[in-house]
């Protein structure tokens, strides 16, 4: 019974894949140059190259556009098996918000404590009021 592999592992094959139509539709275009390059080519030769890089090529556009459209879904949030992209959106985000309350929460311990301080700059100490004492009986 085989294994089923990770969906990160199926995309990577899927992409090996692709290479390898890449790979296959390269040497086709080659063996159409090759062939047409002859002095006697062989015209049944050419074309049997050129459906090979067509098929080949149509292929590679159909894989191509289930990858690019597999990236377009995990790259907008949407929740998809196999990513991790909602999940790590959410915590980062999570962590901005947390960053932000403890800015906020720092912010307002400062002001309480230049508001503490202003208070006691404004209060005089203990019995006296403001003027200052001023002893009697002292003449001038």
């Amino acid at each position: 019974m085989p294994t089923r592999m990770t969906p990160p592992m199926e995309r990577i094959q899927v992409l090996e894949s692709i290479e390898k139509d890449i790979i296959t539709c390269l040497h086709s275009a080659g063996q159409v140059f090759v062939e047409l390059s002859k002095e006697k080519s062989s015209l049944k030769q050419a074309e049997n190259h050129t459906q090979t890089f067509l098929k080949t090529l149509g292929a590679v556009e159909n894989k191509l556009t289930e990858q690019i459209n597999y990236l377009t879904q995990v790259s907008t949030g949407q929740p998809h098996e196999g990513s991790g992209y909602a999940s790590q959106k959410v915590l980062q985000m999570a962590w901005h918000r947390l960053e932000h309350a403890r800015s906020r929460v720092s912010e307002l311990d400062r002001l309480r404590l230049k508001n503490a301080q202003n208070r006691r700059i404004a209060q005089p100490p203990n019995g006296q009021g403001f003027g200052g004492n001023v002893p009697s009986g002292s003449s001038t």
